[in-house]
């Protein structure tokens, strides 16, 4: 089902297009229907840069079972590189 919701936050990387490496400089989260992936509904992630001369974009379209084992699996691998609180 399409929620017509995005989710949009600015962050600082960078992303591999057909044009080799660029800046990232935002993102967005949306659960629409897929331009390519082969299902009814998908959450739809858009890296994108739009400061330079060309705007970039990478596209990623999971279901939603894979983007929950993703943001789960951000998360660790961000929670693995915080120190240990030694009180």
């Amino acid at each position: 089902m399409c929620t017509y919701q995005t989710q949009s936050v600015e962050l600082r990387g960078s992303g591999k297009g057909q044009a080799g490496w660029f800046s990232l400089s935002s993102a967005s989260v949306y659960f629409d229907h897929p331009a390519h992936y082969s299902a009814e509904h998908a959450l739809n992630i858009d890296f994108l840069n739009l400061d330079g001369p060309t705007p970039s974009r990478v596209a990623v379209e999971l279901d939603p079972i894979s983007a929950g084992h993703l943001a789960r699996a951000i998360l660790e691998a961000i929670k693995a590189t915080e120190p240990v609180d030694s009180r």
